[in-house]
């Protein structure tokens, strides 16, 4: 029931794009470490950069595992369900990296957000998809979607830069993750753009 894709392009990039969120998962290398699963949402925070690759904006607010996995070994899945219309799952799993604000190509990077670019950006995370694939999602539920949670962009808003650098030096699991990993270099860079 499932099919194998060469590219993201046509009815696969529609599917894509069109879901409210999305779902991360990362892993260490180590058998006994913590595998990470993580929600994504945020209306525009997604982009399909080109038939290959796909890139979202990692925020603050909660700890670097991805960050750390990624460093450490580049693993990453990502995968969308249908919630409503036909039913079908999508999994991208690729090879990723953190793009950090210091990095050249972050201004190019970032302008691919337009407004959905904000305070707390952190890292954009790059994906380089080695399988996509889909298959049924008929056990997977309906539910409708009402509309975008605003807590999180407003209360990184009302941070300034320098504030949000704070805030992440601070908080547990950003520098390290859970088992030990170099996460999110700190200090944190300054936003040139």
């Amino acid at each position: 029931m499932g099919k194998l894709y060469e590219r993201i392009d046509g009815r696969l990039r529609t599917f894509i794009e069109e879901q409210p969120v999305f779902f991360t998962a990362t892993a260490p290398l180590s058998g006994d470490g913590h595998v990470n699963l993580s929600p994504k949402g945020r209306a525009g925070t997604l982009v399909v950069i080109d038939e290959q690759r796909l890139a979202y904006l990692d925020f603050g607010g909660s700890g670097a595992e991805t960050i750390a996995h990624l460093r450490e070994n580049g693993r990453i899945t990502l995968m969308w369900c249908a919630f409503s219309g036909p039913p079908s799952i999508v999994r991208i799993h690729g090879e990723g990296e953190a793009v950090f604000r210091d990095d050249p190509r972050w201004p190019e990077l970032i302008g691919l957000f337009g407004t959905a670019d904000g305070p707390g950006a952190r890292a954009i995370i790059l994906v380089r998809a080695r399988r996509i694939a889909d298959v049924c999602g008929y056990a997977v539920p309906f539910m409708d979607y009402r509309g975008e949670r605003t807590l999180h962009a407003d209360h990184l808003a009302r941070k300034t830069d320098e504030e949000f650098a704070e805030y992440c030096e601070k908080k547990e699991h950003i520098a390290t993750s859970l088992d030990g990993l170099p996460a999110l270099p700190l200090p944190l860079p300054a936003r040139t753009v």
